[in-house]
């Protein structure tokens, strides 16, 4: 009872393993190679097989010599139906020996697979197997195997086909061979998206506006890559007149930026950028990443107060004004924007209007810890460090004495 219920969980174990492993592809029936060929004694000939279908990563191949009068029991197709997928193939010894066939002649070949037509023909001439990707150097009757991009040299060339060379290892007599090849096309490389296309695709949304406003555009340019890949194959694609390219990155750009939390994330990074520049003593920096957020129609009113404080520091105070004019409509209680404007129209000659501000706001503080007039000194410092200097930054701060 122990034994079966071991049996029981190992075989379970095993189904498991095969599932979590399961691909997403088909077995190619339209493009198998199915060849019954007659080999003459002492004879080398050299089979071409059926161009493999792009996105190809596998091919199950079996081969059975065949005794006179003898026929197939069951194609290499037919079996292969009960496997899903190459995963079932490739566990292990068990898969290579249920899709060998069932009957045999006694008469055994060798046989070696080249992945040019140059190399298989030389072969034909010479014998020489040094250029093969496999070699059968011992005489068979029958084999099968699985050839697979990830392990066999045979699939790593960008050939779409493989050319089999039998000798016939009977010296007297004729030999009948069959040789069937089915290949596994994966569904997502059938389209074309290989991993040099999609990175063509990624380096292009790389030089797009949208990405370079953000300091890491990887997963932004992994939605585009997406969408595109699941409306056009690589082919259609890359058929796309330059304007059509370029628009669909466009609006696959806006969907991505829009349907993601990358939008707030790169507004975001703008705003600390700005704070960065502006610290290093680089405003007019500063002021480009804040108009960025500012022309998105994503700014806030500290934003504005940002621009506005840097518009100052550049001594552009007109357009100071102008941005702190648009932030205070967005936030009348903003004491930052207030104190700005008072500087700005200070600097601008104009008194008055700066000291009515100045004034207003005198008891108040402009965060929880920092009182106006606080501010009001720290500025005036700050303004005389890049060069701004006025003789009314004496009259305004006796205006609280």
């Amino acid at each position: 009872m122990n034994t079966i219920k071991g049996l029981f969980l190992l075989l379970t174990m095993f189904a498991f393993q095969i599932n979590l492993a399961q691909k997403d592809g088909y077995w190619d029936k339209t493009r198998a190679t199915s060849e019954e060929i007659t080999v003459s004694a002492r004879e080398r000939i050299i089979i071409k097989t059926q161009d493999f279908p792009e996105g190809t990563t596998e091919v199950v191949f079996r081969i059975t010599l065949l005794d006179k009068n003898q026929q197939m029991a069951g194609s290499l197709v037919s079996v292969l139906k009960a496997i899903p997928d190459p995963t079932g193939i490739s566990q292990g010894s068990a898969g290579a020996v249920f899709i060998l066939s069932k009957i045999s002649g006694d008469d055994k070949c060798k046989y070696a697979i080249f992945s040019s037509a140059d190399l298989a023909t030389k072969y034909k001439e010479n014998g020489k197997t040094e250029n093969a990707c496999l070699v059968q150097d011992t005489p068979v009757s029958k084999d099968a195997k699985l050839l697979s991009t990830d392990k066999s040299a045979c699939m790593k060339s960008n050939s779409s086909n493989l050319w089999f060379g039998f000798e016939s290892k009977n010296w007297i007599m004729n030999q009948k061979v069959v040789l069937e090849v089915v290949p596994w096309v994966d569904n997502k490389l059938s389209r074309g998206w290989t991993a040099e296309n999609r990175k063509s695709i990624i380096d292009q949304c790389k030089t797009s506006n949208l990405a370079q406003k953000m300091s890491n555009s990887d997963d932004f340019c992994v939605c585009i890559l997406d969408k595109i890949q699941s409306k056009y194959k690589y082919k259609e694609f890359q058929k796309l007149l330059a304007v059509e390219r370029a628009k669909a990155f466009k609006d696959f750009g806006n969907s991505c930026f829009g349907e993601s939390t990358l939008s707030s994330a790169v507004y975001e990074d703008l705003r600390k950028q700005a704070a960065s520049l502006s610290k290093q003593g680089k405003p007019g920096e500063a002021i480009t990443k804040l108009a960025t957020i500012i022309n998105d129609n994503k700014a806030n009113a500290l934003d504005y107060n940002a621009i506005g404080n840097n518009y100052i520091l550049t001594k552009q105070y007109g357009k100071a004004i102008k941005f702190l004019k648009e932030g205070e409509k967005l936030d009348e209680s903003e004491l930052l924007i207030k104190l700005n404007l008072a500087h700005s129209y200070l600097l601008n000659d104009n008194y008055s209007t700066a000291k009515s501000i100045y004034k207003e706001y005198q008891y108040q503080n402009v965060t929880d810890s920092l009182s106006w007039t606080e501010k009001i000194k720290q500025d005036f410092e700050t303004f005389k460090k890049v060069g701004i200097e006025n003789d009314d930054f004496k009259r305004v701060l006796k205006l609280f004495n």
